[in-house]
């Protein structure tokens, strides 16, 4: 057994674990944190993701070892004090999923993207998108919700707001 610290939204926790054991059962067994989903447990679904230093990251796959001084946000951590970031507001408003089990992953993923390319282009958010699933099929709606989310965050920092 060792000691792991870890950042999680904001928060420090130290973790007794193994350096083999995954950031997806730490978050959720052991801080309660049940937003992200276990999936394939592969790394292939998406279901788990998670921001790593801002970069989407499976968390299924990611051992304890690799996080050393790293911020973890999961999809809690977007909604600080009950305020929805603008991604989660638009999946909403778009109804950009059905049975709501990939969503948590999508709407870290979408938050990813977006830092890094503020207005994505259709084809940059399918391609973004396409590594993580939807079984219901509502990626029409996710594109669109995404490009919602990047409109108002464009249109809100040029205003001078946050986010």
């Amino acid at each position: 057994m060792a000691t792991f610290t870890l950042q999680v939204n904001g928060q420090t926790h130290s973790i007794d674990g193994t350096p083999g054991d995954n950031l997806l059962t730490v978050l959720r067994y052991e801080l309660g944190l049940t937003g992200s989903k276990y999936g394939c447990g592969e790394g292939q679904c998406g279901a788990c993701t998670v921001l790593v230093d801002g970069v989407a990251t499976r968390s299924c796959v990611t051992r304890l070892e690799t996080l050393d001084g790293k911020r973890i946000t999961t999809i809690e951590g977007l909604a600080p004090a009950g305020t929805l970031h603008p991604v989660q507001e638009a999946f909403l408003e778009v109804e950009a999923f059905q049975c709501g089990y990939c969503t948590p992953g999508m709407v870290i993923a979408a938050t990813s993207l977006l830092s890094i390319k503020p207005s994505p282009s259709e084809r940059d958010i399918a391609t973004i998108m396409d590594r993580n699933i939807c079984r219901c099929g509502t990626f029409p709606r996710i594109v669109k919700a995404i490009q919602l989310a990047a409109q108002r965050m464009k249109s809100t920092s040029s205003a001078g707001g946050q986010r």
